[in-house]
């Protein structure tokens, strides 16, 4: 039995932090936005059927993501079509990589073999359904704005604009079975460290 952890968490709240931890401690971690980086590459499987409906998002043997959001903006319903190509090839990579990794893991001090599955979109998407448990990475909203705007990647307003449209994390954390603060790096280990103890003894006992 593998067991699937679904990762998640606002911008910037830690989630990628969090899932380095994870990883440290022995878990595998896929990660989303890696796999959309690799469909999206020269070769990758969904350059050939969004070049077919967006030809002009082609850059260099690839899909450029900045062509892409230009022609969300020109035409705000492309996003579902992106999304009716992409969405079913992220779902076919991460399946591959827990298939993989049910195949390759003999770690046995565990009880089970412990899979992370670092999704953005986890609850909005509805892959939480395909998770035996789910862990939010929270952090204070001022805490969690300061860490976005010290990148300098992107405006006040464009973060507010990100922020409408995740789930709000109020109702993440609900939802979710673990939530881990990310105040310190120590702290968040040790609540990555206590997560992974209690998920095995409930796997142990059930």
């Amino acid at each position: 039995m593998t067991v699937l952890v679904g990762l998640t968490g606002s911008i910037g709240m830690g989630k990628s932090t969090t899932a380095r931890l994870f990883n440290q401690e022995g878990c595998p971690v896929w990660d989303a936005d890696a796999a959309v980086h690799r469909l999206y590459a020269p070769g990758g499987a969904a350059v050939a059927p969004l070049a077919e409906v967006f030809p002009e998002a082609v850059d260099e043997g690839g899909i450029s993501r900045a062509r892409l959001k230009s022609i969300i903006t020109a035409d705000p319903s492309a996003l579902a079509r992106i999304e009716s190509i992409v969405h079913p090839l992220v779902a076919r990579d991460r399946a591959d990589f827990v298939q993989n990794h049910r195949k390759n893991l003999t770690d046995l001090t565990q009880t089970a073999p412990i899979v992370v599955l670092d999704i953005p979109l986890l609850f909005e998407t509805g892959a939480d359904k395909g998770m035996d448990y789910t862990v939010v990475v929270s952090a204070p909203p001022e805490a969690q704005r300061t860490r976005v705007l010290e990148r300098g990647t992107m405006t006040p307003e464009q973060f507010e604009n990100i922020l409408q449209k995740q789930m709000p994390d109020a109702e993440k954390r609900a939802r979710a079975d673990y939530v881990i603060t990310t105040d310190t790096l120590e702290s968040a280990r040790a609540q990555v460290q206590s997560v992974l103890r209690d998920i095995r003894q409930r796997v142990a006992h059930a």
